[in-house]
């Protein structure tokens, strides 16, 4: 795996995430994208060469919407995707707003505040066009993610956020779970 076609390609073979990408679809919310784990995880698990998908905490659906900054909508939107198919921990998230949960200046779309998570790895989302095919944002590339590389994004790369992205990187302890992969504990 060495090209954003190649992650596209990985998605599009998989029939659960076809179906999840689906369901989000369905929804029709503006600037709508899974991302996080959803992405990374499957890239993980593939390099590896694991069999089966390692448990997500959650599916993160995220949308841009400055209409209605509401978090009832967000609960609304999760009930409605649960209803589709409860199997799947849903979590949806509007990043119109949550720079104020994040006390961040405002984002400027889905995709700025994917740039804007703690890890490069991390900072990838996919959805379908209107042709149904699987499109891929990877503000950072992908090439971090491929290879296991753990990373502030330059957004985590300041004496403030950087504490976040350290212990966020303790916490998830992913090393457990694709040994695999290179934690970078200090700012770049």
């Amino acid at each position: 795996m060495k090209t954003e076609q190649d992650v596209i390609h990985l998605i599009e073979k998989d029939p659960w995430m076809v179906e999840v990408l689906s369901i989000a679809k369905s929804l029709a919310l503006p600037d709508w994208w899974i991302c996080a784990g959803f992405v990374r995880s499957k890239i993980w698990d593939t390099l590896h060469g694991y069999e089966q998908r390692t448990p997500i905490q959650d599916v993160d659906v995220v949308y841009f919407d400055k209409a209605n900054l509401d978090e009832s909508k967000e609960k609304q939107l999760e009930m409605d995707l649960a209803a589709m198919n409860p199997t799947i921990p849903w979590s949806v998230k509007n990043e119109a707003r949550m720079h104020l949960i994040n006390k961040l200046p405002p984002y400027k779309s889905s995709e700025d505040a994917i740039s804007k998570f703690p890890e490069t790895a991390t900072a990838l989302g996919v959805k379908l066009n209107q042709n149904n095919r699987v499109i891929l944002t990877a503000p950072h590339g992908i090439e971090d993610a491929v290879q296991f590389k753990v990373k502030p994004t330059p957004f985590f790369q300041n004496k403030f956020l950087y504490p976040i992205y350290k212990q966020r990187i303790t916490n998830k302890k992913w090393h457990t779970i694709w040994p695999n992969i290179n934690l970078v504990e200090e700012p770049s």
